[in-house]
């Protein structure tokens, strides 16, 4: 089937290829009722549906967005994406979406893609190793927010949760129950800003209650590895924790997946906090306590800053850090 084009709308109506361009974009005031009608008909009768991209090349804008994520099936990505998305909807913008797999070569095609499309802005979870590409685009006026994870504090926009502050929290709550051996669970922090920030937020909660750090309390989980060491040998060693506090969803499950085969029983044996909340969580047989982020309203906040800087390319970078909320379930122990 033949693609219908503009100058063929032009000849059944009768008019010139100008007349249909300014009604399709609503231009009416020097248009009479009677062309107006023969050009709807026209478009009617033909099905024409309007280039979105040769149109977006003379306004200088799509109305669509990127947004890149590491897991688009992850439980706090897909509340993001849909903040993103309500906020859009009352934005009239657009969203294409693409999924990385922490994969850093599919995030760089990911982002070449969405130049080449000429999105007029990006919201990524980035994975910290395309900062020389995503610094490229910024400075040829593409804007780009980032959220979840801040890598080394450069990033020039960007919406995060208060991660120290939720960590020094959660830590203390686990104090104040008694807990003084917590084992705190973690991936590697050294290159990513947010995973240390955490640490240093369960650090500044020992300091403030007197408490020794104990380096084998700090433990270490690879998304393709697993734990560094067991969390079973952990309590068989001599002088156990008596608390986990896991920083990410993944070593929350694995970590009770772990403890279920061995029969070891929550909280009456370990309590468990976690952060980031489990997915229907309140129907477990000892719902886990949580700290949890609001991915809702973070990618609402970051589709706003988005927005608020295609509409200003002058405005200046910000980073807006919102709180989190200790949930308190059954998964840990008064030991006091």
């Amino acid at each position: 089937m033949a693609k219908i084009k503009l100058s063929d709308v032009a000849e059944l109506a009768g008019v010139s290829k100008s007349t249909v361009s300014q009604y399709l974009n609503g231009r009416f005031d020097y248009m009479s009722a009677k062309t107006k009608e023969r050009v709807r008909l026209a478009v009617s009768e033909l099905d024409y549906v309007p280039n979105p991209i040769a149109r977006s090349l003379k306004m200088d804008k799509t109305k669509t967005i990127g947004v890149i994520v590491r897991d688009i099936t992850g439980f706090y990505t897909s509340r993001t994406i849909r903040g993103i998305d309500d906020y859009c909807k009352t934005s009239e913008y657009n969203l294409l979406i693409y999924n990385t797999d922490v994969d850093t070569d599919i995030e760089a095609r990911s982002l070449e893609a969405l130049y080449q499309l000429r999105v007029d802005g990006i919201i990524i979870a980035s994975s910290g190793k395309n900062t020389d590409l995503i610094e490229k685009y910024s400075n040829n006026g593409l804007p780009i927010v980032h959220f979840q994870l801040e890598h080394d504090g450069k990033e020039k926009n960007i919406i995060v949760s208060d991660y120290r502050k939720s960590a020094f929290e959660g830590t203390e709550y686990l104090i104040n129950l008694g807990h003084r051996r917590i084992c705190f669970v973690t991936q590697d922090f050294e290159s990513v800003k947010s995973r240390k920030d955490r640490y240093l937020g369960y650090i500044d909660a020992l300091n403030k209650h007197q408490i020794s750090i104990d380096e084998q309390l700090i433990q270490y989980w690879d998304r393709e590895s697993g734990f560094a060491h067991s969390p079973i040998s952990i309590l068989e060693t001599p002088n156990p924790p008596s608390a986990f506090f896991t920083q990410h969803l993944a070593i929350t499950t694995e970590l009770l997946t772990a403890l279920n085969k061995e029969n070891i029983s929550i909280p009456d044996d370990v309590s468990l906090l976690g952060f980031d909340d489990i997915p229907m969580a309140e129907f477990f047989k000892v719902p886990i306590t949580v700290i949890t982020q609001n991915p809702y309203e973070i990618g609402r906040e970051a589709t706003k800053l988005l927005l608020d800087n295609i509409n200003d390319k002058g405005a200046p970078p910000q980073k807006i850090m919102l709180p989190c909320t200790l949930i308190e379930r059954l998964s840990c122990k008064n030991i006091k």
